[in-house]
């Protein structure tokens, strides 16, 4: 059965975005949220939480659109539909484990590991990489902090603790986004995805999945614009580092997956099936892309 969306004042349908306090977020966002082109008979507003309150928020089917872990897909695959546009893939680089100078990741491994959440991407990807270890979920923007006042000896990071933590002269003990590229055909480490809503109807997902992809092509061709809208949630980053983070995870493969980015989804969840974390009866070969050609 097809969902009515609620009607604004003048007869559009209210869209409900969701996606993290985060630059490359907002950046890819910003265009469409802030009427920057016509989306005749829709209107979009965002609303911001941290990546693992949004996987969970999506099993609930509380959005009509959300930024959400490829780790956490298969679970809300009945009821969310991937868009083909608004990745965020690692292309050589990715979520890192890091810790203070000094550390081995011998030590790490056999400690407690603070991480951003159990259904993040990141999480997927480090147990992939390093196997069985002890973690504890910490908020994302804690985990240095807690590294650095010894609460805990490593930390998963990932937004822009991927370039902060040189700040604080950590160390890396292993960049995931490095690591999966040495253990694919050297394909981007898939991260987050956007997401629609399967009871809104076809028509209304695909105009969606086009005024998103739209959006994100007017973000890259007007990107001071942009910027400076996704400097207000970067926590205090400059400049430099708002520009040098959104450009790690906005680029052309946001606009299109590609085939690459596509088989690397697919291979992700795969691997993630074959050690457990993912709901063995999702099937991949059936995985489609809205608005993929």
């Amino acid at each position: 059965m097809v969902v009515e969306l609620p009607l604004d004042e003048d007869g559009n349908r209210i869209v409900r975005i969701g996606h993290s306090p985060d630059p490359d977020d907002a950046f890819m966002f910003h265009a469409m949220t802030t009427g920057k082109f016509p989306t005749p008979g829709y209107t979009f507003v965002h609303e911001l939480q941290d990546i693992e309150t949004l996987n969970h928020r999506a099993m609930n089917q509380d959005l009509e659109v959300s930024a959400v872990s490829i780790h956490a897909y298969p679970d809300i695959a009945d009821h969310y539909a991937l868009m083909n546009c608004g990745a965020s893939m690692g292309e050589g680089y990715g979520p890192m484990v890091v810790c203070k100078q000094g550390v081995s990741e011998q030590e790490a491994r056999a400690g407690i590991i603070a991480v951003p959440g159990l259904k993040t991407s990141a999480y997927l990807g480090l147990r992939l990489a390093w196997g069985e270890v002890n973690v504890e979920v910490v908020p994302f923007d804690e985990i240095i902090p807690r590294i650095l006042d010894d609460t805990y000896i490593s930390g998963l990071i990932i937004h822009e603790g991927q370039l902060t933590y040189v700040e604080h002269d950590l160390d890396v003990l292993v960049d995931l986004g490095k690591w999966w590229n040495s253990t694919t055909d050297n394909w981007p480490m898939p991260l987050g995805g956007n997401v629609v809503r399967r009871d809104l109807g076809v028509e209304v997902m695909e105009d969606i999945t086009k005024y998103t992809k739209m959006s994100i092509e007017y973000a890259l061709n007007s990107p001071d614009e942009a910027l400076e809208f996704a400097k207000a949630w970067g926590r205090g980053i400059d400049d430099d580092t708002n520009q040098r983070f959104v450009s790690m995870y906005v680029n052309d493969r946001t606009i299109d997956y590609r085939d690459e980015g596509r088989n690397s989804i697919r291979k992700f969840i795969r691997e993630g099936q074959r050690i457990g974390m993912i709901r063995a009866d999702f099937d991949v070969g059936e995985l489609q892309f809205i608005g993929a050609p």
